[in-house]
């Protein structure tokens, strides 16, 4: 029995001895993750890496890699994202894995620490329009302070987070003298402490940071997030929202409810869509939006054209509620409209009559007595006959030809009742008559 306890003792004081020995960081059951920054940065982009890093928060996850090869892209969404980097308590760390351009060398110079693949590049960070212009003074006046202030974030020199930005800067020994941006190779990114050193792949950079035995969770872009990070480029919903509004324009003269009709809503509907798992607005944009459309078909039941204003006003509404910027949405819209409208225009007027499939897809042919459609059956047989008016023509009324009665009416103004008529055309279910004149009247004194 004191073996027993004897035993037990010395288990429970070896016990508690290994849990007071130092837990090694790099054994197995640290959480790793490795999140990929890939193609063009975008709002869509930022509402994925959001999702990665809010995981990586309630994993207690010990570092977020993430894995960029990136030309660059939106500057809004470049600076939302750094936001969102510094944010978090996680630590962050950039593998630039091929290229960090533009936008990109933003993003990574918000990370707690950088390292690159030997022939990486990070830089050439200059601020332009939609059209590939330079952009405005203050637009690049507030580009370079948030680059000066990612490259302090970390405690970089920002002397060459300008050069990338501005081509005024003068580094000649790094190829960015005056007139050309800066752009580091991975082994001047470390000699002038932009990153903190250069791998091979990602293993051996796990092995560099201490988890070579982490618990490696690797965050891939869903299916939904793919669609959204497409279609929130602002080139892309301009196009669809070009599709959106000229497949609504041709479906007004086409029969009821076909293939333009279907693509316009269709169109429209992916721009909601992508902006809705983008996070860049909500459902109510898209509510204000089928609120447009069916005041739109509203107006086509009633006159007055309020409602078709209400809900055009609203269809624009709707746009600019769901986009990011404002401007770009006036832009896209106003390509759109024009767009649409010349389109509309050139196939209607140039190719309406030449194009087979248009043809087939809107109605031209009419109903005509030439064609060999009927829509009324013409009294010919009673041209020429003779009646009398069973009621009064002023013009029209009832005449009676041989005890059938007919709705007439009179070739010229009033004809009394009782008058003698005789039918002189027969058009549809319209009979004209003229009155004959009364020869005892007319001779009697």
């Amino acid at each position: 029995m004191n073996r027993i306890r004897i035993v037990a003792c010395f288990s429970l004081i070896v016990g508690f001895m290994l849990m007071l020995l130092p837990v090694d960081s790099s054994a197995k059951g640290e959480v790793v993750y490795v999140v990929p920054i890939e193609e063009t940065v975008e709002k869509g982009l930022y509402a994925f890496l959001k999702r990665a890093v809010e995981s990586a928060e309630n994993e207690n996850a010990e570092v977020i890699i993430f894995e960029i090869n990136t030309p660059g892209g939106a500057v809004d969404a470049a600076v939302d994202i750094g936001r969102l980097l510094t944010s978090t308590k996680t630590k962050t760390v950039a593998f630039i894995n091929n290229r960090a351009l533009s936008a990109g060398s933003y993003i990574s110079l918000n990370m707690d620490e950088i390292y690159m693949v030997k022939g990486g590049t990070m830089g050439a960070a200059a601020i332009i329009d939609q059209q590939g212009n330079t952009a405005g003074k203050k637009a690049e006046s507030y580009w370079f302070a948030e680059m000066k202030n990612a490259a302090m974030h970390a405690d970089r020199d920002p002397i060459y987070a300008l050069a990338m930005a501005d081509e005024n800067v003068d580094l000649p020994e790094y190829g960015a003298e005056k007139g050309k941006l800066l752009t580091l190779t991975s082994e001047q990114a470390v000699e002038v402490k932009y990153a903190e050193g250069i791998v091979n792949n990602l293993d051996e950079l796990l092995e560099l940071l201490g988890y070579p035995e982490a618990d490696l969770r690797t965050l891939e872009v869903s299916m939904a997030e793919k669609i959204a990070r497409f279609i929130t480029n602002p080139f892309v919903y301009s196009m669809l929202l070009t599709i959106g509004l000229l497949g609504l324009v041709l479906e007004l003269f086409s029969p009821g409810f076909g293939v333009f009709g279907f693509t316009g809503v269709s169109s429209l509907l992916l721009f909601f869509y992508g902006h809705l798992v983008a996070g860049l607005t909500g459902y109510e944009t898209l509510i204000l939006f089928i609120i447009g459309i069916a005041l739109i078909l509203l107006e086509l039941l009633i006159s007055g054209g309020i409602a078709g204003i209400l809900g055009f006003i609203a269809m624009v509404a709707s746009f600019f509620l769901a986009a990011d910027n404002a401007v770009y949405m006036g832009i896209s819209l106003l390509v759109a409209i024009i767009v649409s409208i010349l389109i509309s225009i050139l196939l209607i007027k140039v190719f309406g009559k030449k194009m087979s499939l248009f043809k087939k897809l809107i109605l031209t042919d009419s109903t005509n007595t030439e064609s060999g459609y009927i829509a009324n059956i013409s009294r010919l047989e009673l041209i020429g006959l003779v009646g009398s008016t069973l009621t009064v023509l002023r013009p029209s009324g009832t005449i009676v030809i041989e005890d059938e009665r007919l709705d007439a009416v009179s070739e010229g103004g009033f004809i009394g009742k009782g008058s003698k008529v005789k039918v002189v055309s027969s058009e549809g279910a319209r009979i004209i008559v003229r009155e004959i004149p009364n020869m005892d009247k007319e001779h009697s004194c």
